[in-house]
């Protein structure tokens, strides 16, 4: 049976992949282990660990003999990965605005305010960190953790850091709208709109 990954490991992977996907690592780096040893004060065989654990979600690449670099994502991927999202995310409507409470609507909002406030005063990474924030709080709206769970996880696989994600200003401004809009049909309670500006949401970086 396979070893029960401990809290400490998979915290550093979390760490690792946070950093691959917030765009401190570009696709095709090389990830030397001794320097992460140093970047997340962790010991060799916990960093082995925790890239061993990225691998196996394609995040990096293991060449034998060689080390580990940050997976380089096909276009084909990238348009797979997407694909998934929309039905995975969109199928997750019915449940969100079945289960959303005031509480949870009001915590959506101020996220939204919070990502539309950046747009004058905060950098790429700002923005990535507070969007990270509003999708991870909407599904955990979910009743179905399992739902929730994979979506997660294919949010984890997509190309998402702030250089790619964002290339234009228009587009944040447009992810910032969508974000108001999602808030918005979730408090009226209505799927079907919600699953139209889900679908919109994740294919605007097509």
């Amino acid at each position: 049976m396979p070893k029960k990954k401990t809290a400490g490991q998979s915290s550093l992977a979390d760490r690792i992949a946070h950093d691959i996907q917030s765009g401190n690592y570009g696709a095709g780096a090389w990830l030397k282990q001794i320097d992460m040893q140093e970047r997340y004060e962790a010991k060799r065989l916990d960093v082995r660990r925790a890239l061993d654990q990225l691998v196996h979600k394609r995040l990096i690449e293991h060449i034998p003999n060689r080390g580990y670099h940050v997976y380089a994502m096909s276009q084909q991927r990238q348009d797979e990965i997407r694909d998934i999202r929309v039905m995975l995310e969109t199928g997750a409507a019915a449940d969100l605005v079945a289960h959303a409470t005031q509480a949870r609507i009001k915590n959506l909002r101020a996220l939204a305010e919070r990502f539309a406030g950046l747009l004058h005063e905060g950098t790429l990474l700002d923005q990535y960190e507070v969007n990270l924030a509003f999708h991870s709080a909407m599904y955990d709206i979910c009743s179905n953790r399992e739902l929730a769970s994979l979506i997660e996880d294919m949010r984890g696989r997509a190309p998402s850091a702030p250089a790619t994600q964002w290339w234009t200003r228009a587009r944040i401004e447009q992810s910032a709208r969508e974000h108001f809009q999602i808030v918005e049909a979730i408090e009226a309670r209505d799927a079907a709109r919600l699953r139209k500006i889900i679908a919109a949401h994740i294919n605007q970086d097509a």
